[in-house]
């Protein structure tokens, strides 16, 4: 028999009283948090919008659904994690000498890890897949993507994680080891509490929905391509997001596998990351990074995906070199796993070693700066458009090119030598992550945004934003490389050198500049929404855009295609054009779909239950949500009743008006 100590323990493991924190900080933050939830749900009450969310949205298999849900988890882990950037930006301009700042050493370190694994995970990571989700099938000519019972079941499990990492500002602590939790000060010694654990559980959980997700769309861009849409013919964004799905599915095991190991270290007491009993720190740091520098180019490759359709569209050109952009992709794609060890160089692997690497390294920019040259190629003589989504992409070019540079100084041994701990790689990395994933995936909002909701977005925040963001980057980072090279390290939350002040408060300015960009954004949806009648687009074509997505309305319909297209050229909405082909009028046939399910908010909800069971020590409970589990997942394999027609007379009435609306404005 259990005794009641016990019995507590087996039950709450170490969550008690002692895990709130009493950090004024984060008990404000806490109290905005409650406050903004009942606010949501007063709102989502009042207008009676629960059912709504819950049946067309939250249990939704419609790829574009999900594609539109990632983006906008995406955008609230971004106001999260920006929270923490400036926050840090602000800290670190007044802590000099006897000022110690506002926070606390170990309240920063949990900070900048969070920044960082948010950063990473919950923003890019949700951005990228949310863009491919949406956009692939309707490029593709595809009705939705191979599994999309298997979609909704990753974006659960990528939103599991996040709730995790949220968790963990209110209950308990965070991580203090940076993003990349390298052992020892990840083992059980140095990181006794809960914070580490919060990273494992929270990472390995959206590791799977990642997989998953890329599993997912491989097969879906490799089986589900229209008639006559060969591999050369598929348009530059389909091409890097298969691409970034190889990685992705190459990628992720490996971070999975680190993290076990980790994990086996932290909980059974082996020594894999250890020096005791054969064990060995630099291994995780090695494998780490296996996962690691692939990543950067899961990142990077759609949002050049995106940059090549903005290009060509805003230029009224066909995309210049379609093929060397296509074999660019791949060799960026094939020599993104021969680098990893540049992160390293002063680990002692020897000059060979650093010399095989370095060059590697060096290499990668050579097809990179191949698609620099091919876009500009593009605009070269076209009438170009210079909307917000072009903005983006010419901002992207030019920033994005002195962070490649500096990468490439990065990539010498000796210069790493003396750069690789310092805040020029902090500025290195921001500046390619900056200047190429975020301005991208803003990018890609401001383009795609009238085919997902039939409007576009209002022009002149939409531009403020640009230039708020484009200015506060290189305010905010441009210091960090003169820093950088007068030997100031990373990871520092006080500094005792009053000379270096100035730089840290330009780069606290250029924060608040990227705030007021981020709020601007915001606003942009806001007024966008309220004008949506006057900015709607009736043409399914708002930025003459020639890719097959823009052949299918704006909204799509919940099928996409009545009738399968046949690809002809490479410019395939562009040939249907010229071809003068008809929408067809009749031989409408009931569609096939597959019903919304609840399975994979239940099981991902189970899942995150798992984790905070594993992180707090909760045995049973954690047991019992892992049986939960699985029986919730064997008994959804044998739901076979999930499946609906949409009717023929349906479909066509769609059709009908659409090729009405098509007809009154030619």
């Amino acid at each position: 028999m259990l005794d009641a100590p016990d019995l507590q323990k087996l039950i709450f493991g170490r969550l008690s009283t002692q895990a709130i924190p009493h950090d004024p900080i984060i008990l404000a933050t806490f109290a905005m948090v409650v406050l903004g939830g009942l606010a949501f749900m007063g709102g989502m009450t009042y207008y009676r919008a629960w059912g709504p969310l819950w049946r067309n949205w939250l249990t939704s298999i419609d790829h574009k659904k999900i594609g539109i849900m990632y983006i906008v988890l995406a955008l609230i882990m971004l106001l999260r994690g920006f929270a923490d950037a400036i926050m840090m930006r602000a800290h670190q301009a007044m802590a000099f000498g006897d000022n110690a700042g506002f926070l606390p050493p170990h309240h920063y370190d949990q900070i900048f890890t969070a920044h960082g694994v948010i950063m990473i995970f919950f923003v890019a990571m949700p951005f990228v897949t949310g863009f491919m989700n949406y956009v692939v099938p309707l490029q593709i000519g595809a009705r939705d993507v191979a599994f999309p019972f298997l979609n909704n079941f990753s974006f659960w499990m990528t939103a599991s994680g996040a709730i995790l990492i949220m968790a963990s500002l209110f209950i308990g602590e965070f991580s203090t080891t940076g993003w990349l939790a390298y052992p020892p000060l990840s083992g059980i010694l140095q990181s006794p509490g809960v914070g580490v654990d919060y990273y494992i559980w929270a990472l390995q959980i959206a590791g799977v929905g990642t997989t998953l997700s890329g599993i997912n769309l491989i097969a879906t861009i490799v089986k589900m391509r229209a008639p006559g849409m060969t591999l050369m013919k598929m348009p530059v964004f389909t091409w890097t997001s298969l691409c970034t799905n190889v990685l992705i599915v190459a990628a992720f095991p490996v971070l999975t596998a680190v993290l076990v190991l980790l994990t086996l270290d932290r909980y059974l007491g082996t020594n894999f990351f250890t020096n005791d009993l054969g064990g060995n720190a630099m291994m995780y740091v090695n494998l780490i990074w296996i996962w690691g520098h692939p990543e950067v180019y899961i990142l990077i490759l759609p949002a050049f995906g995106i940059f090549s359709e903005v290009v060509s569209t805003f230029s009224r050109k066909r995309l210049f070199g379609y093929a060397s952009m296509v074999y660019a992709t791949v060799v960026i794609t094939i020599l993104s796993y021969i680098v990893w060890l540049h992160h390293f160089f002063t680990m002692g692997s020897g000059a060979s070693v650093n010399a095989f690497f370095g060059i590697t390294t060096m290499i990668i920019s050579i097809p990179t700066g191949a698609k620099i040259f091919n876009w500009l190629f593009t605009m070269y003589r076209g009438r170009i458009d210079f909307d917000v989504p072009m903005l983006w992409t010419m901002g992207f070019m030019v920033t994005f090119v002195i962070g490649g540079m500096t990468g490439v100084l990065l990539a010498v041994p000796p210069a790493d030598f003396v750069l690789h701990n310092s805040l020029f790689l902090i500025a290195h990395f921001h500046n390619v992550i900056i200047g190429g994933v975020v301005f991208g995936m803003f990018a890609g909002i401001t383009y795609w945004f009238p085919k997902a909701f039939g409007y576009k977005l209002d022009t002149f925040w939409g531009k403020c934003s640009f230039w708020f963001w484009l200015i506060g980057f290189y305010f905010a980072f441009m210091p960090l490389y003169v820093l950088g090279l007068m030997g100031v390290t990373r990871r520092m939350s006080h500094f005792d050198d009053p000379s270096i002040q100035i730089w840290f408060q330009v780069a606290a300015l250029g924060a608040g500049l990227i705030a007021i960009g981020i709020a601007c954004f915001f606003i942009m949806l806001v007024v966008s929404f309220r004008r949506r009648e006057q900015l709607r687009d009736h043409t399914g074509d708002p930025w003459g855009g020639r890719t097959l997505e823009w052949s299918t309305s704006s909204p799509p319909p919940d099928y996409n295609f009545a009738f399968t297209p046949v690809v002809h050229e490479l410019d395939a909405w562009h040939d249907m054009k010229q071809r003068g082909a008809q929408r067809p009028t009749s031989g409408f046939l009931s569609i096939h779909m597959p019903k919304n399910t609840a399975a994979g908010v239940v099981l991902a909800g189970l899942s995150t239950v798992v984790g905070f069971a594993l992180i707090w020590h909760m045995w049973l409970i954690a047991g019992l949500a892992f049986l939960a589990t699985v029986i919730g997942a064997i008994v959804h394999s044998f739901n076979y009743k999930r499946d609906f027609y949409i009717p023929a007379d349906e479909v066509k009435r769609v059709e009908d008006a659409r090729t009405k609306a098509l007809a009154a404005l030619a």
